[in-house]
């Protein structure tokens, strides 16, 4: 059923004391191993509006021996991000779901979301920026194909360019230095599409080219549709990239957001978004290398084996069956961009992961609005996340921007992708 909520001064009113700003913030848990507190329920969530600012003249921050500065602006909402071999780099735009609201609380999150968001068209469309002599302005900027269906995952191989869109994987045929597609895409498979609760479809391919890995959320928070909406939801698919032949490789990934392909050992990596309703420091989005087969608790459980409690029936093997996670980004920080650094990002940024998080809505005091860095050694997450670029949010609470995909460039910067002011940031090494 869709409801149709008014909002009115008294609902108004009754959201804002559901934000709960002067509720005590708890601390947010990271690493291999938090400590989960017990989930907190009421009859909304905790919420918060991003209150959208501009820019002006202020630029986010980084760390000392960086500077940052916007290669491209007024996109139509930037998600996703690619730099392909001479070094033009492909921007990703648009917004995709079409998920009707089940319940009055469902209106009242969809307001508060999309107070925080960007009110710009979707772009449906990839843009291709070229820094022709390599001062770091981007002087070129053409559409390279439009008319695409909601473009999130980027990823290139061999002379070949694949895209996720909400609907289905497709390909272009690519030469070095093209500005524009030669024609329409090819479509490789079909991708689950109807409802779109979660409607992004992360992706990256293997190193030998042979599959392509799409990320594909849930229909829903929590199974509120029923499980039969949620057929080949909240996985990660392999796919042929010669056949389109598709199999799950890993189940129980509520939303995995974004996907990166480990240098060296060829391992796959993932970002996940995970459940809301359980209160604010439930349940931390995470980072994790992903095994062929697993799966990863949604919706039984979650953080490896801590039943959900909502989920009826139960299912006990499922629970006992759930992977852990490798690693905790924090509750609700919405993590939408991953990839690998490399040595041209220089010490102490060259071994480990950058992480776009997007902020939350569901909480008192919000969290994200920033890209992190973890560190890694042997493989492996080494330690606490590093803030690298920041200063999306004010000291006032309002919001300049909001961090989606996240780019190496070989040549040592890192591509940020920022949705809310539909601006492209490029953060490179002064020394």
């Amino acid at each position: 059923m869709n409801y149709a909520l008014p909002l009115t001064s008294l609902t108004l009113a009754l959201l804002l004391s559901a934000c709960g700003s002067d509720e005590q913030d708890s601390a947010q848990l990271y690493g291999p191993d938090p400590t989960l507190p017990d989930p907190q329920r009421g009859l909304l969530p905790s919420m918060k509006i991003a209150e959208p600012t501009p820019w002006a003249d202020e630029t986010p921050t980084v760390p000392e021996n960086f500077t940052v500065t916007a290669i491209a602006t007024d996109l139509k909402i930037p998600r996703q991000t690619l730099v392909l071999p001479n070094g033009d780099i492909l921007v990703a735009e648009g917004r995709g779901g079409s998920a009707a609201k089940l319940k009055p609380k469902d209106v009242i999150a969809g307001y508060i979301k999309a107070k925080g968001n960007t009110t710009v068209d979707s772009g449906n469309r990839l843009t291709l920026l070229r820094d022709a002599d390599g001062d770091g302005v981007y002087e070129v900027q053409t559409v390279f194909a439009d008319n695409l269906n909601a473009p999130y995952g980027l990823a290139y191989f061999a002379g070949t360019l694949y895209v996720a869109n909400q609907d289905a994987l497709v390909r272009f045929d690519y030469q070095d230095g093209q500005t524009e597609a030669s024609g329409p895409p090819t479509t490789i498979t079909e991708l689950p599409s109807a409802i779109n609760h979660h409607w992004t479809k992360a992706l990256t391919v293997s190193p030998d080219g042979r599959f392509l890995y799409v990320g594909i959320g849930s229909n829903s928070n929590i199974t509120e549709r029923g499980m039969e909406a949620e057929v080949d939801r909240a996985v990660i698919w392999q796919i042929s990239a010669e056949t389109g032949a598709h199999k799950p490789f890993a189940t129980g990934v509520r939303n995995p957001t974004a996907l990166a392909i480990q240098p060296g050992s060829g391992q796959l990596w993932a970002v996940v978004n995970e459940r809301d309703e359980l209160g604010a420091d439930l349940v931390p989005d995470y980072l994790t290398s992903v095994q062929e087969g697993g799966f990863y608790g949604w919706p039984y459980s979650y953080w490896g084996k801590h039943p959900d409690p909502r989920v009826q029936p139960q299912d006990p093997a499922k629970v006992a069956a759930a992977i852990t996670p490798d690693y905790a980004l924090g509750a609700h920080v919405a993590a939408l961009g991953l990839d690998f650094s490399s040595a041209a990002m220089g010490e102490p940024f060259a071994d480990g992961v950058f992480v776009g998080q997007h902020g939350s809505w569901n909480r008192p005091n919000p969290v994200g609005y920033k890209v992190s860095f973890v560190p890694f050694s042997n493989g492996r997450p080494s330690g606490p996340p590093v803030d690298f670029v920041t200063g999306f949010r004010t000291a006032e609470g309002k919001t300049r921007g909001r961090p989606v995909g996240v780019t190496v460039d070989p040549r040592g910067a890192l591509i940020v992708a920022d949705d809310l002011a539909n601006t492209v940031w490029r953060v490179t090494r002064t020394q």
